[in-house]
């Protein structure tokens, strides 16, 4: 599979780019260090600017790599980061990715995930060889379940990290999207025939 690695997506209202060394402020102050945000996608809350940091050089690190794929969710209108969309799980043999994302709870309620996730789903699937992308959110955390319940993506009875661990998911609820379904869908939203 060829990847095409993290490059910078535009949105109306958003920036989604690498992650830079001048983020850990932001990452410190809007969403790393915040208990609210950090458990709810699995992350340990990082509340020391040196821990912040050396959460950044590894995603910095990672770049290296063409299969990584993190972006910083960056407000157009200020340049603040406020969060990540990043995919956590790459699996080669069926080319499908594992969507994970964060917004700093003083940005919630604005739109922001649900903006940074369409972007990154048209993205993937006009740029790259991903046929299928997927997502999960704790049963218990339904700030995150309205991201996915309103983005393209439907619910599915599991995931492929699920599937490979040969578990059921437990408080976990499953969504996905397969290329064809995104091109079908953007076609009948721009009017296009085949």
């Amino acid at each position: 599979m060829k990847h095409a690695g993290t490059h910078t997506i535009i949105t109306e209202r958003l920036i989604l780019r690498r992650f830079l060394p001048d983020d850990a402020a932001d990452m410190l102050q809007n969403w790393a260090s915040d208990p609210r945000v950090q458990p709810e996608y699995g992350e340990p809350v990082y509340d020391t600017p040196e821990a912040v940091c050396g959460l950044l050089q590894q995603y910095l690190a990672g770049y290296a790599r063409p299969d990584f794929y993190r972006w910083a969710i960056v407000l157009r209108e200020t340049g603040q980061n406020i969060g990540q969309i990043a995919f956590c799980k790459v699996w080669e043999d069926c080319n499908t990715a594992e969507i994970e994302y964060c917004i700093g709870a003083d940005f919630w309620g604005h739109g922001y995930a649900g903006e940074a996730l369409a972007a990154v789903i048209d993205r993937t699937f006009s740029q790259t060889e991903f046929t299928k992308l997927e997502a999960y959110h704790r049963a218990a955390n339904p700030k995150s379940g309205r991201v996915l319940q309103k983005s393209a993506m439907h619910r599915t009875e599991t995931v492929e990290r699920f599937r490979r661990l040969g578990e059921s998911p437990d408080g976990e609820v499953c969504y996905c999207i397969e290329k064809p379904e995104q091109k079908k869908r953007k076609d009948t939203l721009y009017g296009y025939r085949n």
